[in-house]
């Protein structure tokens, strides 16, 4: 069936048209000291659409690496998840790596979660179109927050997919509650397939984020025109520098738009200014160890039990079930 015809949107708009959590999210993020803006206002329709294009460099390995996994592994896949599940993506962007996973687990139904809807809808419809025998449901959403799925897939089992590593994104507190939050929307009986990017040498990863062809730096500065177009923001974006820092105590990268001289603007009427030097932190990157990754996965309410690697050891995929509640360790 077309995507569209079951297509919906969960965003809470204003009388103008603007997302009511982006206005207050990046009014908040620049009146702090440190200037940050949650990672996941980055992926409007051209930031998605640039991010697809990050994907194909050559310094940027993560997708290359997670699509060997998912195409090497099929059978180990479909015996360890089985079949007859609803497929919720979060963060489903292109789908690209999808088609992988839905062609080996025999799935009753794909929902895929994404906050860029006309982005969402394309892909859901091209997705529909490669399965057409697969009921498809795009609700566009924050899926940092619980989603309350279509009916007609209330009744099946769940298996949650969130690929790309997009939880190493989210501080430990955040991703700790985006788990949560999962676990919620997809019920007691559900399934998890994650992906986590592993620690490796710093100069492999800075280079990943920080392409010699300038797509990463379009990509964050894309958030800086996003803000002028539909915040009424006048922030001069060419005075935006983008930069890419380890931080090995956080075992992170960060991206930050690093101001090259002294700069004054407007967002939604309000007035910032940042002295050159100053930066808006506007994403994170974690990796992660197992010993982390399976952490965190419990502290989120998932239990994992299986996981693989690709073959340069770069990249993990992990399969999780929801934990059953317990009154004591």
């Amino acid at each position: 069936m077309p995507a569209s015809k079951n297509d919906l949107r969960l965003v809470d708009l204003d009388e103008e048209g603007v997302d009511k959590a982006f206005r207050a999210d990046v009014l908040q993020g620049l009146s702090e000291a440190q200037k940050a803006i949650p990672a996941r206002w980055l992926y409007d329709d051209a930031g998605s659409q640039l991010f697809e294009d990050i994907t194909g460099l050559g310094e940027y390995y993560p997708t290359r690496a997670e699509t060997e996994i998912l195409a090497s592994r099929g059978a180990e896949f479909a015996q360890a998840i089985g079949p007859g599940r609803a497929v919720v993506e979060f963060g489903s962007g292109s789908s690209v790596k999808t088609p992988l996973l839905l062609s080996q687990i025999d799935p009753a139904a794909y929902v895929p979660l994404d906050i860029a809807g006309d982005f969402l809808r394309a892909s859901a419809e091209e997705l529909g179109a490669k399965f057409p025998g697969l009921p498809v449901y795009p609700v566009e959403a924050d899926f940092m927050r619980r989603v309350e799925l279509p009916e007609a897939v209330a009744d099946l089992p769940k298996l949650g997919f969130f690929p790309g590593s997009t939880i190493g994104n989210m501080v430990a507190r955040t991703a700790v509650d985006l788990l949560r939050t999962m676990r919620e929307t997809l019920g007691e009986s559900a399934k998890l397939l994650i992906g986590m990017d592993l620690v490796k040498d710093p100069a492999v990863l800075v280079a990943a984020y920080d392409d010699a062809c300038g797509v990463t730096a379009e990509f964050n500065r894309n958030l800086a025109r996003r803000i002028n177009r539909e915040l009424a923001g006048t922030i001069p974006v060419d005075d935006l520098r983008h930069e890419a820092r380890w931080i090995d105590d956080f075992a992170r990268i960060e991206m930050h738009l690093v101001a090259q001289r002294d700069i004054a603007f407007e967002v939604a009427g309000r007035r910032f200014t940042m002295a050159a030097g100053e930066s808006i932190h506007t994403e994170n990157s974690h990796k992660f160890t197992r010993r982390s990754g399976n952490a965190i996965l419990l502290a989120g309410g998932w239990t994992p039990v299986r996981r693989w690697l690709d073959g340069e050891q770069r990249f993990s995929l992990i399969l999780a079930e929801a934990s059953i509640p317990r009154s004591a360790p």
